[in-house]
């Protein structure tokens, strides 16, 4: 199925010339070796050599001009490096990066006339291109890391685009999770890519951003979890590169989830310790555990600091605190925004100067306020030594990545979507759906003979934010169809209503549907049904509705959770036939979804499932696979109940006259066709000393008739310390597949991971006291058992 390509191509055109002074290099060419000097006896290039021997000689080597453009990229002007047939240009690539570059921003994203198609090889010729020319045509012969975005799967034609990641964050399945990345890292590096701008690890904590399709969801932990197995499936186990792998871009640090009113930039106005405690614990501990050679700063400020200039968090605390040796990347056109939006530094280069000294070490995607660092060192300004350090962050992953080795990708090994991808794709679609409600309803039986499937989603491509052309898309009535196939089932197709007008993830307008017309669906739809023993209904909202706002004009934030247009009527509609509904709640954050929940017999949160999405929806729904999705994001009742994330501090959530305070749908939470027994826990040790460790366990059971998947949690609160601590914080969790009648023992370990806190001196520590220990199927405390256990 042909769709829209993702391409932001044509918003920058809106971008450039936007305020502040353009900095660009000077065209020169570039410099050959001085008289006599030979470069094929230099250190650095000598594979041989230490890295950091070769990093300190070729540094040594190099002009300001060469180190400056080793911390800049090329996206906008590398169009310039092909002709319409692909072929490259020579001349246009003196022009452009006459000194060398660090990076080349998404090769993938040629563009040619409409006749010619581009593919996989294409981008794989185009690489060794500039790979060729920087080796033979630059003084020093440096080859660039070229970098791609693969939020959900590689963007780019004919790759594997699995589901967003808060719906692989619903999997709470480690495993699945580091063999989707896997994909993306092997089909990104048979194309000529070494760095992936993934995964995203902000916590969401405010439903109306429209960027929580992005992340892991609401609960620190989790995405930490999760967001260490995506590092582990791009980069591996190791610190060496191996064949199939790609450095993987942690980000945004900090505080991008919680924005002030929900919009996208807007400053996190939050303290120190919810920074670190909720904010930073994902990197921290990706950090820590996973040498994750790359972090991405973000765009918004933190009390008052710019993530791009706050020298604290990127030096302080990542680099000296916690032991951090990557590279610290740009977002895009964030270092210009120091001047053009936050207004902390007078022109560009005077931003340039003020984030490379925080620590950012490259400018993406485009070469703008950092040439000006040429400036700044010659006349003083910059410390020629922090460019310098710079420089050698990008170089080490260059030299490691083995590039002065061999810059070339192999044309024959390109690597497109395959039979296997889509198993796997539609695995995880299935274990992404989280089932809500279910009055026995599911999984379809033979009695049912005719389906109806109705709504503005049901026959639409879902793919969210940062998508190319994947190989295909299934639809949930492609996919229906596809499980019938010459089954005596009938289908009926109702479109109903729309969410918006047809567009795209990048373009503006997103258009209103005008209320006559969606009302003449409704009416169509509400006759098509009236011969159906069931109704599938799609609704929720698409890439429309909730997307990166990255501009004044392209908004994706909404001051409201209500479904948009007329799909609350619609529900309406189709409840007065009588026929029993099975909702499917699609898009990229939680909505309200009281009045569907009201009228459906069954419903679904899907959040996007990837490519298979109709496969994943039929094999549910047909009780091929039991649901096995848990929230990771909490559902609030309504945009007035915003905050709804589950640990929540003991004085929030006392009460609201004439109306619940608690979540509609909790963290955690979701059913199965089976049911499971979890027995209390029990504890290796009541009491241990400070520093010693203890087990808590459990039994799991599953005591329902079909097979399926239980995710067992836990859940820590500190009863009494020396600072608030939320009620229920979670720990642990581990994902079980059982048969009817089977059991399995699972264990967590209580150690300084699980009990620490930051203490009044910001010190991380775990203080004597009793501890709550909880252990259950969701967040609600109705679904927990606990015990008690001391630390003296």
């Amino acid at each position: 199925m042909r769709f829209l390509l993702f391409l932001l191509l044509p918003f920058l055109a809106a971008l450039d010339g936007c305020g502040g002074t353009n900095n660009e290099e000077a065209v020169t060419e570039p410099s050959a070796p001085a008289a006599g000097e030979s470069l094929t006896k230099a250190i650095y290039k000598d594979a041989s050599q230490p890295t950091k021997d070769r990093i300190e000689d070729l540094i040594g080597r190099m002009t300001v001009e060469e180190k400056v453009a080793q911390v800049t990229a090329v996206w906008k002007d590398k169009k310039r490096f092909y002709n319409e047939d692909f072929s490259f240009n020579a001349d246009s690539a003196f022009a452009v990066m006459p000194h060398g570059i660090g990076h080349i921003t998404r090769p993938s994203e040629l563009e040619g006339p409409p006749a010619i198609g581009r593919s996989g090889l294409d981008e794989v010729n185009f690489t060794n291109a500039i790979q060729k020319w920087l080796v033979e045509n630059t003084r020093l012969g440096i080859p660039a890391l070229n970098h791609e975005e693969s939020l959900h799967g590689l963007a780019a034609l004919n790759a594997t685009s699995w589901g967003q990641p808060i719906s692989v964050a619903a999997t709470f399945n480690r495993d699945l999770t580091r063999q989707l990345y896997a994909t993306a890292a092997r089909q990104t590096a048979s194309r000529g890519g070494h760095v992936v701008l993934t995964p995203v690890v902000d916590v969401a904590r405010d439903p109306r951003w429209g960027r929580v399709e992005e992340t892991l969801g609401e609960d620190p932990f989790l995405a930490a979890q999760i967001g260490l197995q995506a590092v582990l499936g791009f980069q591996g186990d190791d610190n060496k590169w191996d064949e199939g792998e790609v450095f993987a871009t942690l980000k945004h640090m900090a505080g991008h989830g919680e924005p002030e009113g929900g919009n996208n930039i807007a400053p996190a106005n939050i303290s120190e310790r919810t920074l670190r405690e909720v904010f930073l614990y994902p990197f921290r501990h990706i950090v820590e555990k996973g040498n994750v050679r790359n972090i991405m700063a973000s765009y918004n400020e933190v009390n008052g600091i710019p993530s791009h200039a706050n020298g604290w968090m990127l030096n302080t605390l990542l680099r000296d605190t916690w032991g951090y040796k990557g590279a610290v990347v740009s977002d895009y056109f964030a270092v210009r925004e120091l001047t053009d939006r936050h207004a902390v530094a007078l022109n560009w280069k005077a931003a340039a100067v003020l984030a490379i000294s925080s620590g950012i070490d490259i400018e993406l995607p485009d070469r703008e306020a950092y040439p000006a660092l040429v400036e700044a060192v010659n006349d003083g300004t910059l410390d020629e030594a922090i460019l310098n350090q710079a420089v050698s962050r990008i170089l080490q992953q260059k030299f490691d990545r083995g590039l002065f080795e061999n810059p070339y990708t192999d044309p024959a090994g390109v690597l497109d979507n395959t039979a296997e991808d889509d198993a796997l794709v539609r695995k995880a679609g299935a274990e992404g759906m989280i089932l809500l409600t279910n009055d026995g309803i599911l999984p379809f039986t033979d009695k049912i003979k005719t389906i109806a499937v109705v709504g503005p989603n049901a026959d639409k491509v879902l793919l969210g934010g940062y998508s190319d052309m994947p190989d295909h898309f299934v639809t949930i009535k492609d996919g229906l169809e596809n499980a019938l196939g010459a089954d005596s089932v009938n289908l009926i197709y109702a479109e109903g209503a729309r969410v918006v007008e047809p567009g795209s993830w990048y373009k503006d307008p997103v258009v209103a549907i005008p209320e006559s017309e969606d009302r003449l669906r409704i009416k169509a739809a509400a006759r098509a049904v009236r011969q159906a023993d069931v109704i599938v209904l799609a609704v929720g909202g698409n890439e429309l509705t909730s997307r990166e706002a990255w501009a004044e004009g392209h908004w994706g934030d909404r001051p409201t959770l209500d479904m948009a247009g007329l799909q609350n009527e619609l529900i309406d509609e189709l409840a007065k036939t009588g026929k029993p509904i099975v909702g499917l709640v699609f898009g990229g954050r939680p909505l309200d979804i009281a009045n569907l929940i009201e009228k459906s017999s069954a419903v679904f949160q899907c959040f996007y499932l990837g490519q298979e999405t109709g496969n994943s929806v039929a094999d549910v729904l047909f009780g091929k696979v039991a649901p096995g999705g848990k929230l990771p994001i909490s559902l609030p009742r309504s945009v007035g109940h915003i905050p709804a994330y589950y640990n929540y501090k003991p004085t929030a959530r006392r009460g609201y006259l004439f109306d619940d305070v608690s979540a509609a749908w909790p963290f955690g939470y979701g059913l199965s066709y089976t049911t499971f027994n979890i027995s209390p826990p029990t504890l290796s040790a009541a009491s241990v000393r400070l520093g010693e460790a203890a087990n808590v366990k459990v039994t799991v059971s599953n005591t329902g008739t079909r097979a399926g998947s239980e995710v067992v949690q836990l859940y820590i609160r500190d009863r009494f310390s020396s600072v608030t601590r939320p009620v229920r914080e979670l720990k642990g969790f581990e994902k079980v597949y059982l048969e009817p009648g089977e059991s399995t023992t699972v264990t967590f370990e209580l150690g300084q991971q699980e009990l620490e806190l930051l203490d009044i001196n910001m010190k991380w520590t775990v203080e004597p006291g009793e501890f709550e220990v909880m252990v259950g199927n969701s967040s609600r405390l109705k679904d927990l058992k606990s015990v008690v256990f001391t630390v003296r």
